[in-house]
């Protein structure tokens, strides 16, 4: 502490000489510059009164005042004040030397120790200034890195932009390339549809699974003509080279018109059986399935929808729909439709369906007698001809499972409200709607435990005329041998006898 304090000590006196070393330097600069301006003045008051002399003693050189007179006369002057002026001179330099030599004293008084002490803390001082500007060095190399490592990014920057410009070009051409296979789908596909169209009309409804009535195939058509290149061609074409799978994916694609397209393709494919299978390798059921419950777009539903009860004309496919919760997604689909022809679609799939008679609890569970229930307060003819087949499937699934035992109690139709409407329509002006709702009530009368709801609602006494009236002999054979079959029928059938007797 005692070193700090003489090293700030003398340094207070150093800096103290220095000061007075500039203060007495400033005044003699400032007394050099005055005795210049004296030296000026001098010459100048001395030419004046050289002037003035001469004025007045003009009358004494007009008198005859010699020439060597006059100058002997100014002679003495300049040297009365040159010697004023070295008086100063010497004033000025008696009184700097004085400066000197008090300076010279003062600084002998830091003794040398010290000076050693302040030269060691000059080179801290020094080797503390060398850092800074070894540490202004290595920021100046930064700045120079980062410079270069920003040229890094925007030459980055400019290749990522040249790839964005190719995937730009890239997406242009894949958006070719799928308007090219749209076209190709659209004439494929308006060539499947209409040879499978002409094939269901020369062959009319299938019979498949002991004798139920699966939906006929639901085409759908397209705004261009087929080629007429023949089927086996068509289908070959579509599905060599993985065409198959190519139509499966666009039913993923973002574009909304080759989604639709897609369904369509798949939908008249799986009319035919043989395509069903690929189909469903390949992955198509479950494509549409997520499509049904993903899309929001009726159209989309509805074709969707056509697909999958094409797909339901076999009992191997319809386990994959329902164990894929296709009876669940079917049924919300019909409670959100609008479009009768979504409805006819929808109820066409789920009549596939009822015709299983394995399903028929899981039918129930999944809402599919409520969704059936719902389409029937349509009152298009369209939707009533696959409401009524739907009924007619799940009656003789029902009656197949009562003589078997599984079922007993009331049959679900009555259970689920579905009786009045069955009974409503079975004069039906529709043939198609009439024949499966009188082929349902001779199932429903096949058991006692329905005896009594068929009685009070009405639907014994259609039984009875159905079996005197219906055109169709084998209905009329079955409503008679349905009403003597049962035993809870007689008395009303006695009772309705007498009643035409009298």
């Amino acid at each position: 502490m005692t070193v700090e304090n003489m090293v700030k000590l003398k340094q207070k006196l150093i800096t103290k000489v220095y000061i007075e070393l500039d203060k007495f330097t400033m005044e003699y600069e400032r007394q050099q510059k005055e005795f210049q301006e004296d030296i000026e003045g001098f010459t100048t008051e001395g030419q004046h009164r050289i002037s003035e002399a001469q004025k007045g003693y003009s009358d004494s050189l007009e008198v005859g005042l010699s020439n060597k007179e006059r100058m002997k006369y100014q002679k003495n002057y300049n040297k009365e004040s040159i010697k004023v002026l070295e008086e100063k001179v010497m004033e000025n330099k008696k009184k700097y030397e004085d400066f000197c030599m008090t300076s010279t004293v003062e600084m002998a008084i830091v003794p040398a120790e010290e000076v050693v002490i302040l030269k060691k803390i000059l080179q801290k001082e020094t080797l503390l200034r060398n850092a800074t500007e070894g540490e202004l060095n290595h920021l100046k190399n930064q700045m120079e890195e980062m410079k270069m490592l920003e040229a890094s990014r925007e030459s980055d920057i400019s290749k990522l932009r040249k790839m964005l410009e190719d995937e730009a070009h890239q997406k242009e051409k894949l958006k070719g390339e799928i308007a090219r296979l749209q076209s190709q789908l659209l004439q494929l596909g308006s060539e499947v549809g209409k040879q499978t169209k002409q094939k269901c009309r020369r062959g009319g409804f299938e019979k498949v699974a002991g004798g139920l009535d699966y939906s006929p195939p639901f085409l759908v058509k397209h705004p261009q003509q087929a080629s007429g290149n023949g089927e086996e061609a068509s289908v070959a074409k579509l599905c060599e080279h993985g065409g198959l799978q190519k139509i499966l994916s666009l039913l993923e694609s973002e574009n909304a018109d080759a989604q639709i397209h897609a369904v369509k393709i798949i939908a008249n494919l799986a009319c035919e059986e043989r395509n069903q299978k690929k189909i469903v390798e390949a992955g198509g059921l479950t494509s549409l399935l997520t499509l049904l419950k993903n899309s929001k777009d009726e159209t989309t539903h509805r074709i969707a929808a056509s697909a999958i009860a094409n797909l339901a004309m076999n009992e191997t496919n319809q386990d994959l729909i329902a164990a894929q919760g296709g009876i669940n997604l079917l049924s919300m689909t019909a409670a959100n439709a609008e479009d009768p022809q979504t409805l006819r679609i929808v109820a066409g799939a789920i009549a596939n369906l009822f015709g299983n008679d394995k399903l028929q609890i899981k039918i129930r569970d999944e809402g599919g007698m409520k969704a059936l229930l719902g389409m029937t307060r349509c009152k298009h003819p369209d939707v009533h001809t696959q409401v009524a087949r739907a009924i007619a499937n799940f009656a003789k699934c029902e009656s197949k499972a009562s003589i078997q035992g599984t079922k007993v109690g009331r049959s679900s139709l009555i259970v689920d409200g579905l009786l009045p409407w069955i009974v409503q329509n079975a004069s039906n002006e529709v043939s198609l709607v009439r024949h499966d709702i009188e082929i349902a009530l001779c199932h429903l009368a096949k058991h006692e435990a329905n005896a009594r709801d068929m009685i009070s609602g009405g639907a014994m006494g259609e039984l009875v005329r159905v079996s005197r009236d219906c055109s169709r002999e084998d209905i009329r054979i079955l409503a008679r041998e349905t009403l003597i079959s049962n035993p809870a029928f007689q008395p009303e059938i006695r009772r309705s006898e007498q009643n035409n007797v009298e």
